[in-house]
């Protein structure tokens, strides 16, 4: 398990573990099919990268369960294209 799960704080800060799971599955999709992360990391590892934008305050889940960008992209990215598909 990674670090950052254990910790009460991430659960806190998203809003509980259902929240907090649901975010991560949505953007963890976003990812897989190609967007573009929000943080700079050295990692190929997307959840890593996930728990990353969670703990910099790049994404938060939105009272309609969405996943939504918020605080400053990194120099050079567009943001990335949130739809996923019909919806």
């Amino acid at each position: 398990m990674l670090e950052e799960l254990r910790e009460e704080e991430i659960v806190n800060k998203v809003g509980g573990r259902f929240k907090l799971s649901t975010l991560i599955q949505k953007r963890l999709v976003q990812l897989n099919q190609g967007s573009r992360p929000l943080v700079d990391t050295d990692t190929n590892d997307k959840m890593k990268v996930v728990l990353q934008e969670i703990v910099q305050n790049k994404i938060v889940l939105d009272t309609s369960n969405q996943v939504r960008i918020t605080g400053d992209l990194p120099i050079g990215h567009e943001g990335p294209d949130l739809s996923l598909g019909d919806e």
